[in-house]
């Protein structure tokens, strides 16, 4: 529905271009997923009608990964940012795409772990 889906244009300049050089290639629409159901359908869709899905999490990178050169339909995962399991026996923790560094280390604090910048595997 409209407050998961948009085609302003203003709204696919943003998620067109991420902290690279490259220049801004918006998508043809940002969708917000909130459930693995709804990005799993999405992406059936999209595979089924061979539009492009761009996936979309902060907009930090620098590779210009965000960049829909083709078109298509950009997933801002940025709603799905629930903190489903922690471990501490074995330091992990399994969170879904939308959850920041800042915010899974909020999170921790009072644990005695946390998540530096740069760590692989999240």
């Amino acid at each position: 529905g409209v407050p998961n889906v948009s085609t302003a244009t203003a709204v696919r300049e943003q998620h067109g271009h991420d902290e690279s050089m490259h220049p801004c290639a918006p998508p043809d629409v940002v969708v917000w997923p909130q459930a693995v159901g709804q990005v799993q359908e999405l992406a059936a869709l999209c595979h089924r009608c061979r539009v492009p899905m761009v996936p979309f999490g902060t907009g930090t990178g620098l590779e210009g990964g965000v960049n829909a050169v083709q078109g298509g339909v950009c997933f801002d995962l940025s709603r799905m940012d629930a903190i489903a399991e922690l471990s501490l026996e074995d330091f992990s923790v399994t969170v879904e795409p939308g959850v920041t560094r800042k915010a899974l280390n909020k999170h921790l604090r009072g644990t005695g772990l946390w998540f530096p910048v740069g760590t692989v595997g999240m």
